[in-house]
């Protein structure tokens, strides 16, 4: 049975990547504006058919049950009450991928970063130095993506679905 391993960094700022048999794949969530109300107000929203479509579209076969997919999610940031605009962002978007996930029959599991940071970047510290740290242990181990690690700043996405790929 192949296997194959998606992880999505959790957000409308995040990433997707796929490992499997074939040659890897990362990219940005897909998302679109929307216009809430009447006062002009423009969210952004995971686009969750074209989030469909990017999976679908790499996955084997329509998801042929003999072929092994597993998903990890990044788990929805959650702040104190002072943060609450950026909690209820994270929890929409979390939602989104979820729906995404069920309807191409995929499971998920909702993962906290911290698993995958300890064992990829060791005990670096802090939001800035962790993505500094996720960004340069991605382009090492897949130069392929250097451009869009550099463009989006991090390597989460692929640096979580090695994780969970070589690891469960």
């Amino acid at each position: 049975m192949s296997k194959y391993t998606i992880s999505i960094d959790n957000g409308t700022t995040g990433t997707v990547a796929i490992l499997g048999p074939d040659t890897p794949f990362f990219d940005v969530v897909p998302t679109k504006k929307h216009l809430m109300g009447m006062a002009g107000k423009v969210i952004t929203r995971i686009d969750t058919e074209e989030m469909i479509a990017m999976l679908f579209n790499r996955l084997p076969n329509g998801l042929n049950p003999k072929h092994g997919v597993s998903a990890y999610v990044e788990r929805p940031f959650t702040g104190s009450p002072m943060m609450i605009n950026t909690t209820v962002l994270s929890a929409r978007a979390h939602e989104a991928v979820l729906i995404v996930m069920e309807r191409l029959n995929v499971g998920t599991q909702t993962v906290d970063s911290k698993e995958w940071q300890k064992a990829m970047l060791g005990d670096v510290k802090g939001s800035a130095n962790l993505k500094q740290a996720s960004k340069l242990r991605g382009i090492a181990m897949y130069p392929q993506f250097a451009k869009q690690i550099k463009d989006h700043g991090d390597a989460d996405g692929l640096l979580m679905a090695h994780y969970y790929h070589h690891n469960k």
